[in-house]
């Protein structure tokens, strides 16, 4: 996935209605008005929170007589874990370090215990 793609995908994803949308599709396909319906948002309102969606390359939608469902396109979503993943290593070091850290501290507090009681 290009930089740009990657941007237009974390764009699409930093507003939470346009997240709370792609969960519902995790559902399965649904019409604008169904998608519309737990938001306090007009229909041309979702209809914009689609559009960046599709841009994205997040949402598809179709045309089956009058209903035109839309449903969830995951590969950008699995590039995004993807780019993420790269950083899992530092993440685990970063922790690592941290429990290292917390064992010596609680290891001290131990010691000090220790020594205190035998006075």
């Amino acid at each position: 996935m290009s930089a740009d793609c990657l941007s237009l995908t974390f764009s699409a994803l930093a507003d939470p209605t346009r997240r709370e949308i792609l969960a519902r599709l995790v559902e399965g396909e649904a019409s604008v008005n169904a998608l519309a319906m737990p938001f306090k948002i007009s229909l041309p309102g979702i209809s914009k929170h689609l559009k960046v969606l599709e841009k994205a390359g997040l949402v598809s939608r179709s045309r089956e007589a009058q209903w035109r469902p839309c449903r969830l396109q995951a590969a950008p979503l699995k590039e995004v874990a993807a780019w993420t993943e790269s950083y899992r290593k530092h993440w685990e070091q970063s922790f690592d370090m941290l429990d290292d850290y917390l064992a010596q501290i609680q290891s001290k507090g131990k010691t000090q215990k220790n020594h205190g009681k035998e006075e």
